[in-house]
């Protein structure tokens, strides 16, 4: 299947999605929808899973539980029924604090932490589209990770409700999230997995 055809009157919704092959990926963002196929690169799979795997270790006895792609986020305009929810994302990775946004379908409401890692194919959205959608959620921080050049830029929302300044951190760096402020992320063992 080929880019769904336009619905006259609109965008597509939740319920449209949930109408599409299995087999492929699709994001909606405020109503408008986005391919994710190709698959990722197996540098974006190596990075993806090693640092989803420093998150579930620390994780594993604590009040938050992370989930990696795809998951689908839904991001819903204040009262909006399930069905009648124009933006659905897959983000690669999420931690979710709240339990109670959680449910068979995935995650209802804005995760605490994202992290989208960039492919040719995704870096506009990921850079510009979804840093906009993430802040205006509440996304409490939001990790931009580029494979190939090794770097992770980090977003976090401010008191104002809006992202600060971000903090971009390279290879041979740490991050300590403020989400998860006694676990530190060292971004060599992460990116030494995607070589």
């Amino acid at each position: 299947m080929g880019y769904p055809e336009k619905k006259p009157g609109g965008g597509f919704c939740y319920r449209d999605y949930l109408l599409w092959p299995e087999g492929e990926r699709w994001e909606l963002i405020e109503g408008l929808a986005y391919n994710l196929t190709p698959s990722p690169s197996r540098r974006h799979q190596e990075v993806s899973v090693a640092l989803a795997s420093q998150f579930f270790n620390y994780l594993k006895s604590g009040e938050c539980k992370v989930y990696a792609a795809p998951f689908d986020v839904r991001l819903a305009d204040s009262e909006e029924r399930d069905e009648e929810i124009k933006t659905v994302v897959q983000p690669d990775i999420v931690i979710v604090c709240d339990l109670s946004k959680l449910d068979e379908k995935g995650c209802r409401g804005a995760p605490d932490l994202v992290v989208e890692i960039v492919s040719p194919t995704t870096a506009a959205l990921d850079y510009k589209d979804k840093l906009l959608l993430y802040e205006k959620h509440g996304v409490k921080e939001y990790w931009i990770i580029h494979p190939v050049d090794h770097i992770v830029t980090v977003y976090t929302l401010q008191d104002n409700l809006q992202y600060g300044k971000p903090v971009v951190y390279s290879k041979e760096e740490e991050i300590n999230s403020t989400i998860l402020p006694s676990m530190i992320i060292n971004l060599a063992e992460i990116f030494e997995t995607g070589e």
